[in-house]
């Protein structure tokens, strides 16, 4: 018989997911996660109450959160991610045949088995690239504590409540900055401004000791509810997130890559922010 999945992420409003099947669940003291099929999603994951990933729209995000800070910075030899064990920005950074070396830091092996085996689409064997670097390590302190350096730091984390709450902290952000090489980009997951609108206004105020330029991009992903969602922007070069279309255009045509959200034109587009964000970005 089927049940129901009810997302409790925003007080009075959320979405509701027919469970055709549980493939995993798990109910420690502090946390509850599940797995499930859904019939319009596929397979969808879920942590205390609030939607991680589903199958059929992992895309929108994974692309975003990838490819443009890669293709803004033109370079990238070295890449960070921090979080992110489902595997889809592992993925996404591995089609990058100029990226050399790719560290991801995951705070529970446990999470990368488990998605392997109920989200294997995710990362399509991006684990096993070897340019890749797993460190099961909490992800402030290695930030804060490691020599290696980068040219593109991914923080793929879940919202700022209980554990995912540090990677939004001043600390994290210092530490991120002390890694980055020059002209690096730093970006992050952000949330739904029109219902989360103060976790914008905290990152914008936590990033600008630390970048010259801090902004914001945008992406529209359907299972992530109420409206366009936010992507962190930090850097010290203002001019890596004002590139032209036509620079853009070539630099993906170069790359390769084959996408299904991301294009040149989304790239340029997504820096344009809803004026009621801007007012509020102002207003603070």
């Amino acid at each position: 018989m089927t049940t129901a999945y009810s997302e409790t992420l925003h007080k009075g409003y959320g979405q509701t997911f027919d469970v055709e099947e549980v493939l995993f669940e798990h109910q420690t003291d502090s946390w509850h996660l599940i797995i499930f099929r859904n019939s319009v999603y596929g397979t969808v994951m879920a942590l205390d109450g609030i939607i991680q990933t589903t199958e059929r729209d992992e895309f929108v995000y994974h692309e975003m959160l990838t490819h443009v800070p890669l293709l803004a910075h033109g370079d990238a030899k070295r890449v960070l991610i921090i979080g992110g064990g489902d595997g889809g920005i592992l993925r996404e950074v591995c089609r990058h045949g100029s990226v050399e070396h790719v560290t991801q830091v995951e705070i529970d092996q446990a999470v990368i088995d488990m998605c392997k085996e109920h989200l294997p689409n995710h990362s399509a064997g991006a684990f096993d690239d070897p340019r890749v670097n797993i460190v099961i390590a909490d992800g402030v302190e290695y930030v804060n504590e490691t020599n290696e350096t980068f040219d593109v730091i991914i923080s793929d984390c879940t919202d700022p409540v209980g554990p995912g709450e540090v990677l939004f902290s001043s600390r994290f952000y210092e530490g991120c900055k002390r890694l980055l090489n020059e002209g690096g980009v730093f970006v992050a997951q952000n949330g739904v401004p029109f219902l989360q609108q103060d976790e914008v206004i905290t990152t914008r105020r936590r990033l600008s000791p630390y970048f010259a330029d801090q902004s914001f991009y945008t992406a529209a992903v359907p299972t992530y509810i109420g409206g366009l969602m936010t992507l962190a922007w930090g850097s010290d070069n203002a001019e890596l997130r004002q590139l032209g279309v036509d620079e853009l255009a070539a630099r993906y045509k170069k790359s390769g890559i084959v996408t299904r959200y991301y294009n040149p034109q989304m790239h340029v587009g997504c820096f344009g922010l809803p004026q009621y964000l801007l007012q509020a970005l102002d207003d603070a």
